[in-house]
């Protein structure tokens, strides 16, 4: 006599569902390997191609249905890097850059104020226009005026990378990372900056003493070489209205107004107050960084949607650790430790859903 088995629907259930993990996670492998790495011969993908790669396929392998990609993207920190993008578009049509590259290179007598200057200028600027943008519209200045000054070029460029990712710590528009914790964490953008702002500024200290010292036989046999040069026009009335709005923006940022579309009714308001040809200031936006985190969120999501980040987190939560400051050491260098193995905004995206599985002490 034949006895027919039968499976239960939660074991079906069971298979389909570590089939879905297995896919996503696969996936996510691949983003991650074909964005952190060098272009590979056999797939030539750069950042944004690969995450938009890896989207496609969390949508074409059925991990996602297209609707719930579309709600994967988090709109807010694409609207505020754009409008950020914006802003420094016409900081650069005003020729900003040039001209405060200029003035950093006369108000240096020697190569080391001007390591010191060239810190505290990118720190600065990247807090309020976002690293990514500044090291960006500088990195070809800098050169220019080192090369111009008859400089090495290996400090001041470290400095510059270095100091633009410190700085862009003191505030919610500092980088992209900052943005998207911002959102899920709803931190106050002043309170954020309060508590930051300390931290940013001994960092930039450390980070200068440490460039300091670790060029000092290269800054001192070096002298600053002043060659004629034409002296960069800052558009004064340009300039003036971006600061004008730029100052208003960050009131509102302090004032608790939504970060995204307060940044964009900013930058809108710059394009009517310019009246210049908007096709310039549209080519100066990164829209490849756009299509990379679009598509980034994306597939982080569709892990996420899994149930694997969370269950990773619920078996790490001994080592965490049950108390506040425990707690907090111990996602420091975990959050170290992951910034550089899995780059900083997939590990941002991940650690931000997962992090739901830790209890929430006061």
């Amino acid at each position: 006599m034949l006895v027919e088995t039968r499976h239960p629907i939660g074991y079906a259930h069971a298979v389909n569902h570590w089939q879905q993990e297995l896919v996503a996670t696969v996936i996510f492998g691949i983003t991650y390997v074909l964005i952190s790495g060098r272009q590979l011969k056999i797939l030539p993908l750069n950042r944004p191609a690969a995450a938009l790669l890896g989207a496609v396929l969390m949508v074409s392998t059925g991990v996602m249905t297209p609707e719930r990609a579309y709600r994967a993207v988090n709109y807010d920190t694409i609207v505020l890097l754009l409008a950020m993008m914006l802003v420094s578009a016409y900081l650069s049509l005003a020729r900003f850059f040039e001209w405060a590259a200029d003035v950093v290179l006369e108000f240096s007598h020697t190569p080391g104020r001007l390591l010191l200057y060239l810190i505290l200028t990118s720190g600065t600027l990247s807090a309020l226009l976002m690293n990514d943008t500044i090291c960006l519209m500088l990195t070809p200045l800098v050169i220019a005026v080192i090369r111009r000054g008859k400089l090495p070029l290996l400090p001041y460029l470290i400095a510059l990378a270095t100091s633009a990712n410190i700085g862009s710590v003191a505030t919610l528009v500092g980088n992209p990372q900052n943005m998207i914790i911002g959102h899920f964490s709803r931190i106050p953008f002043a309170q954020f900056s309060l508590a930051l702002a300390p931290a940013v500024v001994v960092g930039l200290a450390i980070n200068f003493i440490i460039l300091r010292v670790g060029f000092r036989s290269a800054l001192r046999a070096a002298t600053i070489e002043r060659e004629p040069h034409p002296v960069p026009k800052l558009d004064r009335i340009l300039f003036a209205i971006v600061c004008i709005v730029f100052v208003s923006i960050f009131v509102c940022f302090v004032a608790g107004l939504n970060l995204a579309w307060t940044a964009l009714a900013g930058a809108a308001l710059v394009m009517v107050l310019a009246r210049r040809d908007t096709h310039k200031v549209l080519k100066l936006i990164d829209w490849h960084l756009l299509v990379f985190f679009a598509a980034l969120f994306v597939v982080v999501d569709g892990l996420t949607d899994t149930g694997l980040p969370d269950a990773i987190y619920r078996h790490l939560q001994p080592v965490f650790g049950s108390s506040v400051a425990a707690q907090a050491w111990n996602l420091t260098w975990f959050s170290i430790a992951g910034s550089n193995i899995f780059s900083n905004v997939p590990f941002v995206l991940v650690r931000e859903n997962g992090s739901r599985a830790l209890p929430n002490r006061s």
